[in-house]
């Protein structure tokens, strides 16, 4: 934001005002007029001050008055570049190497090697091989050309980065008190507006404000003159100089009223005078100030911009005619908020700020880490008031002090808090005390965590039981495994890994035996989910079980897997047995073989390792059989079989004019006669010669079928078109073409239904065991349906339909009533497709057999089929095949969408 830069009317109205206050003798300037020098922009206010320098002759003008406000005048906002940031003293850095086509030389990978680099507290870079080089405060482009014009770095091409690494630990402690300066204000306000002390100096300049009321009513300013006295009408000149502000309104009061009959008078302080103080030392802007004669030595350093680094914050000086008058501490005002030794200021006193005193670093686990000023001789306990107390964090038995011991060693020192304060250990200049934290480990607690609603820490206490910690299911959310509690512990002075297992339901209701188990400090309690994979919870601790793993005792790991609902890595615990894994595995599913299983465990024989397997008695185990219940070794693993088939669940669906349709379950080898005497075998209008049978192994097979015929004639047919467009008869066979497109199409909406040719009636009809039988599969399907009456007609003949069936009709007789064939049928391979699936052909005319069943006549829900005319097709292998599939396919549709 822009300064409103005041017109040169302003400026030369300031100077002019300035000029006449440079030559006055007495006068100081007002508060008005100061602000205005100030609210001059840089350059306006420098020529107003070259003029003011080169014109006045009396003292030198105050830099700036202070107090009470600060001023609204928006300030600047400067922002620094990143090109303007420069290196500083510690601050890191990375030296990059160039390399070539012959790679880095073992100089250039020494230093490439050593990254990062830290300047030393100098500000010095210091490479290997190389004199230290001076960078601090050079920016990253200065620097960079500072190395390339290094004598002892030629031929090297090197690229230095700036790191903007934070400092840490006691290098990031910063001075305390020093920000109390850091928005000290840049324009202040003289104080009118604030009480007066009654033990405030009355001096040349103030002025008293004296209201008369009674006999006389008026206001008089009055201000005292430099003689020290005030000009009182009717009662003359009243010396007030040196006197308190109390004294003289007591003194007024009773002359007015003694001297002047009928009158009294309330006396007030109107504007104080301005005095000149100096401030000097270790000041910001060490010089001479005007300010109020309200003002105190704060005030005075609130002018002065406050405080270097360098200054002392406790002992600064208050001097009066040479002699030290006041002494004040910052750290009571900033600790304390006690201002009872900021001493109000006389014209002609400095502020002197000496340098710096002893100081000590607090970090650590306190609630201000700060460099402190040292007063006296504090005790390190003492100290840690100034840092505000330790935080609950604080491990205040392993305090360490790093100092520089008389003979100039540097040394660490431990201690606890007790003991410092029983000691009353001195802290000495330069030493750095470190309060560690205290380490997340928990000493004296339980953490219960996984498939419970709180996850939470609790005491322990000696005696503490599995049962008493989880008191009940309701603690636990729903599905949680209360068999398998898993406790992790810590044992022994190495604090090594152990587990321990535990079953709610055995605690519950065996409060205190040994199925409750006792829990130790420190232990965590894991409880799982039924469902959910156990893995994750277990990686850690097998992770941590892994690492202790020695040369005498290997990892504690055993495995589960097979018909248990959780397999998978568990830890080995104490005298675990199978039944322990079983119980860690959420036990056996229902397809697992309760019988027996395979325990196989690896040995170590003639430097070699051999797996052993062991036969193990899971039905004895399960009932209780401790004998049978084999101790476990690291790594044994625990293999449940599948009891045979049990996974097979095998099924056949009867549908139509069955007594009880529906799906029914098969047993191995079952044939379709027993389930249909399951289902109470057929409803009196079940037509059986008519029943369709489909299976789901050859309506595969059939879709496998038709997906090759598709490719193979698509890739026939485009070899034709190619042969065609070259032959001379080009109509027949644009003709041909066009038919064959049309099967193609027809052939890629095939539906496969994967039916099963099954005489139905003999199958009824003969013995148990019948050569006739057909052994079911799973997804076989029966359907039966009511008797027809028709006979249907497909194919290439004029009306494709349906017909009533009549006694004594023959193929032809039902051609003829369907229109006859078209010109495109195949008249010598008409066939017929009987109702139970099978298909009977022969040629047209005269005397024709349809196989072994018997004779041409047609039965109630016949197909007859009028093929096409394959030598119209084109020249191509597979016609007959296609058109087969084509019709069969449809008709054994019809008769499954029958029903």
């Amino acid at each position: 934001m822009n300064r409103i830069r005041p017109s040169w009317l302003a400026v030369w109205h300031a100077a002019l005002a300035l000029l006449c206050i440079a030559n006055a003798t007495a006068q100081v300037p007002s508060a008005a007029q100061l602000q205005l020098l100030q609210s001059l922009d840089p350059a306006a206010r420098q020529q107003v001050l070259e003029q003011l320098g080169s014109s006045a002759t009396g003292p030198t003008v105050p830099t700036r008055p202070i107090e009470a406000t600060v001023s609204a005048t928006p300030v600047d906002v400067v922002e620094i570049a990143p090109e303007d940031i420069t290196l500083q003293a510690r601050g890191f850095v990375l030296i990059e190497v160039a390399s070539t086509a012959d790679g880095l030389t073992d100089r250039e990978r020494l230093i490439q090697d050593r990254n990062p680099y830290q300047l030393d507290p100098e500000g010095w870079l210091r490479l290997p091989g190389v004199p230290a080089i001076a960078l601090m405060g050079l920016t990253d482009a200065q620097a960079n050309k500072r190395l390339a014009l290094e004598p002892s770095l030629r031929g090297l091409a090197l690229r230095l980065t700036r790191l903007p690494v934070q400092p840490m630990g006691q290098d990031a402690l910063k001075p305390f008190g020093y920000d109390l300066f850091a928005q000290a204000p840049s324009t202040f306000a003289p104080i009118t507006d604030v009480p007066v002390p009654a033990e405030y100096p009355v001096g040349a300049g103030d002025q008293i404000n004296v209201q008369l009321y009674g006999a006389q009513s008026r206001l008089l300013r009055l201000v005292v003159n430099r003689e020290g006295q005030l000009n009182f009408p009717d009662l003359g000149p009243i010396a007030v100089a040196g006197k308190t502000f109390e004294a003289v309104r007591s003194e007024l009061e009773t002359r007015v009223r003694e001297q002047m009959i009928g009158t009294e008078a309330s006396i007030s302080m109107g504007d104080t005078r301005a005095i000149r103080v100096f401030v000097s030392g270790e000041a910001r802007r060490p010089g001479t100030y005007t300010v109020s004669g309200l003002a105190s030595m704060i005030s005075a350093l609130y002018a002065a911009g406050g405080i270097k680094e360098t200054g002392s914050l406790r002992q600064i000086e208050l001097k009066r005619r040479g002699q030290v008058v006041a002494q004040l501490d910052l750290y009571d005002l900033l600790l304390r908020g006690d201002t009872s030794d900021d001493a109000k200021l006389q014209p002609g006193d400095v502020i002197f700020v000496p340098t710096v005193g002893a100081t000590v670093g607090i970090g650590g686990e306190v609630r201000r880490p700060a460099r402190y000023e040292l007063k006296g001789a504090p005790t390190i306990s003492g100290l840690m008031d100034l840092a505000g107390g330790v935080t609950p964090e604080a491990n205040t038995r392993e305090v360490s002090v790093l100092r520089v011991s008389p003979e100039g060693r540097r040394v660490a020192l431990s201690f606890s808090l007790a003991e410092m304060s029983t000691q009353k250990a001195i802290a000495v200049n330069g030493d750095s005390i470190f309060v560690p934290r205290l380490t997340p480990v928990l000493d004296a607690g339980i953490q219960i965590s996984g498939h419970v609603y709180q996850p939470r820490t609790v005491a322990w206490r000696e005696g503490l039981r599995l049962s008493q910690l989880i008191q009940s299911a309701d603690e636990l959310k729903p599905n949680a495994d209360l068999g398998y509690v898993l406790i992790r512990r810590e044992t022994g002075p190495q604090r090594e890994v152990s587990v321990v297992s535990g079953d709610l339901i055995a605690a519950w209701q065996a409060p205190g035996s040994e199925a409750d188990v006792e829990i130790a400090a420190r232990d965590r309690i894991m409880i799982f989910d039924r469902e959910s994979d156990r893995a994750p919870m277990l990686a850690p601790i097998l992770a941590e079980l892994a690492r202790q793993a020695s040369d005498s005792a290997a990892t504690q790991l055993v495995t589960v897997q097979g018909q248990v609902h959780q397999p998978g890595n568990y830890p080995l615990e104490v005298g675990m047995r199978v039944s322990d894994l079983l119980r860690a595995g959420g036990h056996l599913t229902d397809a697992a073989f309760n019988e027996r299983a395979e325990l196989t465990r690896y040995e170590i024989r003639n430097a070699e390792r051999v797996a052993r397997v062991i036969e193990v008695n899971i039905g004895a185990i399960l009932a209780g059989n401790s004998a049978e219940d084999i101790p476990l070794q690291a790594f044994d693993t625990l293999v449940i079989r599948a009891v045979p088939e049990w996974g097979q669940q095998f099924s056949i669906t009867l549908e139509g004019e069955v007594r009880f349709p529906g799906a029914y379950p098969i047993r191995p080898g079952e044939t379709l006669r027993s389930v249909l005497e399951r289902a109470g075998g057929l409803s009196e209008s079940a037509y059986a010669r008519a029943a369709v049978f489909t299976r789901k192994e050859l309506q595969a097979r059939e879709q496998a079928e038709i997906q090759r015929l598709t490719e193979r004639l698509q890739t026939d047919l485009a070899a034709f078109s190619i042969q065609a467009g070259q032959s001379a008869a080009g109509a027949s066979a644009a003709e041909g073409a066009s038919n064959a497109i049309g099967l193609l199409n027809q052939l890629k909406n095939v539906t496969p239904v994967g039916r099963l040719v099954v005489d139905l009636e003999r199958l009824l009809a003969s013995a148990t065991g019948s050569a006739t039988d057909v052994v079911l599969r799973d997804g076989d399907r029966l359907i039966v349906p009511k008797f027809r009456q028709e006979v249907t007609v497909l194919g290439e003949v004029q009306s494709p339909t349906s017909h009533l069936h009549r006694a004594g009709l023959k193929r032809d007789d039902y051609l003829a009533l369907s229109g006859g064939l078209t010109r495109r049928a195949d008249k010598d391979q008409i066939y017929i497709v009987r109702v139970d699936g099978s298909v009977v052909s022969g040629s047209r005319g005269g005397f024709w057999s349809f196989g072994a069943r018997g004779s041409g006549n047609i039965q109630p829900g016949d197909v007859i089929v009028a093929p096409l005319d394959i030598e119209r097709l084109p020249p191509l292998p597979l016609w007959q095949a296609i058109t087969g599939i084509i019709y069969n396919s449809a008709v054994a549709v019809a008769a499954v969408g029958s029903l």
